[in-house]
């Protein structure tokens, strides 16, 4: 029997992939790092999806101690020195931009009805919501639903690709590196005309970004035995669900039957006839 067993992982930690590696785990006790070590220790090379895994699995390492260095700390002083009203308002305005890019993807997809919708969203926000501060739309029932470019591409039947951690950027595939190059194109900090401007939107992008996730980081470095592998498996399933609508082939979630399969008995050998007198 086939199960989609990674559809009810995908919520619960579909948030924590974004920054690909920067959940922090705690300091573990000295004397336990040898015994969890050999007792934990991963299987590389086993996931067809992920034949570059020994480097991608080095720039998780790097990600992640950067995380620790610069992101997490600054991070955490922004959620604690910004109210949570303003950093709700800069999360409209910049989910309020990306919707305009979600409803050409939408509509790329050939979604005419919900890329619509997503029009509507957008300008409802942006003219009553005074310029996206606010989100009425979603008291309208116009929800939020978020698209990019590798998904359009994934619509359009191009495979992922192997799987690949990017520094800085985190975990991708192929074919949602490429989508990530255009999904650049609209990103809002390309909006101001100045060079520091960008910049400011970009560092104000990720460090709001990484806020918002703080608490979910922490959960996966402590529920996760292989975060590696946590991240990468989620992040495929999150992908294949949202290519799919929420509603991924099954025969994508097949580990193989539910219960070990009894070898055939070899057939037996014909009876020789008994030798004359």
């Amino acid at each position: 029997m086939k199960r989609p067993r990674a559809r009810a992982l995908v919520p619960a930690c579909a948030v924590a992939l974004v920054l690909g590696g920067c959940a922090s785990a705690p300091p573990a006790a000295p004397g336990a790092a040898a015994d969890a070590g050999a007792s934990a220790a991963p299987l590389m090379g086993t996931n067809p999806a992920d034949p570059w895994e020994a480097w991608n699995r080095k720039v998780f390492a790097f990600n992640d101690a950067l995380d620790d260095a610069v992101l997490r700390p600054v991070a955490q002083t922004y959620r604690d020195a910004v109210p949570q009203l303003v950093r709700t308002g800069i999360d409209n305005v910049l989910g309020n931009i990306g919707d305009a890019w979600s409803m050409v993807n939408h509509l790329l997809q050939g979604k005419l009805q919900t890329g619509v919708e997503m029009g509507i969203r957008f300008v409802t926000n942006t003219v009553f919501g005074l310029g996206g501060v606010l989100d009425p739309a979603t008291e309208m029932r116009l929800p939020r639903r978020a698209q990019d470019f590798g998904i359009t591409l994934g619509h359009w039947g191009i495979g992922p690709g192997p799987y690949v951690v990017l520094p800085l950027f985190g975990p991708r595939t192929v074919r949602d590196t490429f989508g990530l190059a255009t999904d650049s194109l609209f990103d809002p900090a390309r909006l101001p005309e100045t060079t520091t401007g960008r910049w400011s939107v970009l560092a104000l992008e990720v460090v709001n970004t990484r806020a918002n996730l703080l608490a979910t980081t922490q959960l996966l470095a402590e529920a996760a035995l292989d975060r590696y592998s946590f991240a990468r498996d989620a992040y495929l399933a999150r992908r294949l669900d949202a290519v799919h609508d929420g509603a991924p082939p099954m025969e994508q979630f097949d580990d193989g039957p539910d219960e070990p399969q009894t070898p055939a008995a070899p057939p037996a050998a014909p009876a020789s006839a008994p030798p004359r007198p």
